[in-house]
């Protein structure tokens, strides 16, 4: 009998699980998965930044590969901007076809050697 009491008791003190919020990716507008969620620093940290938006590592890891710090400093210190360049625009199209959690290595660009 105890033990029947003490599995309702269990039963009715299980935590509340809250939906994960959904955040969408600013530069190829999907959903972004918990395992694919970066942080990026709008301006690099090297450069006295401190605010970061959430981006799907493959996109983050992209503009990495196409811009140098200073370039995103001055330049493409904002998503919109960022998705405006015609490199990022390619790579945009691309990977718009790929599921959420798509995830593949970015080559750095050898205009940055």
């Amino acid at each position: 009998m105890i033990g029947k009491i003490r599995q309702k008791l269990i039963a009715l003190d299980k935590p509340v699980v809250k939906p994960t919020e959904v955040i969408i990716c600013p530069i190829c507008d999907r959903a972004i998965p918990d395992s694919q969620k970066d942080a990026h620093h709008l301006i690099p940290k090297s450069k006295g930044g401190k605010i970061t938006d959430h981006l799907h590592r493959i996109c983050h890891k992209q503009i990495h590969a196409l811009f140098t710090e200073t370039e995103l400093a001055q330049q493409y210190h904002h998503a919109q901007i960022l998705r405006e360049h015609p490199e990022m625009k390619k790579f945009i199209q691309w990977v718009s076809s790929k599921p959420d959690a798509f995830y593949e290595k970015t080559r750095k660009s050898a205009r940055l050697k």
